[in-house]
């Protein structure tokens, strides 16, 4: 599957800059807030770092339910 397969698929993985971007907070405050120091899960791809869409948004309907404020 190349490159150009990309465009058939939704993305599951999401850069850190992207992330942080999607969430509108630094990637500082991203980082503080991955585990293992805080609550939003990572993706390690070798030494990749990546976060899952599905995640993102799994921690976004914590944090407007009243979960963690982490």
């Amino acid at each position: 599957m190349g490159c150009s397969a990309r465009n058939n698929f939704s993305t599951l993985l999401v850069t850190p800059r992207d992330a942080a971007r999607s969430l509108a907070i630094c990637e500082r405050t991203l980082w503080e807030r991955t585990q293992p120091r805080g609550p939003i899960p990572v993706v390690r791809i070798g030494r990749a770092v990546r976060y899952a869409v599905s995640d993102l948004q799994s921690w976004i309907d914590k944090q407007t339910q009243g979960g963690e404020a982490r």
